[in-house]
C-alpha cells in the first residue's frame, strides 16, 4: 500500500502513521521493519533567523515526481508499504514540513529506503522555499543544507 500526499494543512506524523496503519489494505503481518523520518522547519538558516517559510509547486509535477521516487524504492528495497507527507503553502518553526514512513520486511530495507526517498525529496523534488527572516524581508533559498 502506498500513500503520497502533498498538503497544506498542518499534520500530525504520529496521527498520520496511526491512521495509515488501520486502513484494511495496511498488512502488519508482512512486515518485520518499520523507518520514519519526519522532518520539521528550523529557525535558522544561513546563520539568520527564520520566522516562517513559504513552501510552493507545481502540483502535478510534484506528485508525478514523488510517485516516480516511492516507485523506486519500493522496488530497489522490496517495500511492503510507504506513506509520504509532504507540507507546502506557509509555515512557522517546529512545523513537520515531511513525513517518510517505510515497511519492509528487514530493517536494512527500511532505513535505507527510507533515507533514499528523504533525500531525494531533498535534493531533487520541485519544491521552492521563500524564507521570511527575523527583520521581516525575504528570500528564495537556493539551495538545501547537506544531509
Amino acid at each position: 500500500m502506498i500513500e503520497i500526499v502533498v498538503t497544506e494543512t498542518i499534520f500530525n506524523p504520529w496521527d498520520a502513521i496511526q491512521t495509515f496503519q488501520q486502513q484494511p489494505e495496511f498488512n502488519a503481518q508482512q512486515s518485520g521493519a518499520n523507518a520514519v523520518f519526519v522532518g520539521t522547519m528550523r529557525d535558522f538558516n544561513e546563520g539568520e533567523q527564520v520566522q516562517a517559510m513559504r513552501l510552493e509547486h507545481y502540483p502535478a509535477m510534484t506528485q508525478k515526481h514523488l510517485q516516480q521516487v516511492v516507485d523506486k524504492a519500493v522496488v530497489d528495497w522490496g517495500l511492503n508499504h510507504v506513506l509520504l507527507q509532504h507540507r507546502v503553502g506557509d509555515l512557522i518553526p517546529a512545523e513537520p514540513i515531511v513525513l517518510v514512513a517505510v515497511w519492509s520486511a528487514h530493517r536494512r530495507a527500511s532505513f535505507k529506503a527510507c533515507r533514499q526517498i528523504m533525500e531525494d525529496l531533498k535534493h531533487q523534488a520541485p519544491f521552492w522555499k521563500q524564507e521570511t527572516l527575523k527583520d521581516g524581508t525575504q528570500r528564495w533559498v537556493e539551495k538545501n543544507t547537506a544531509g
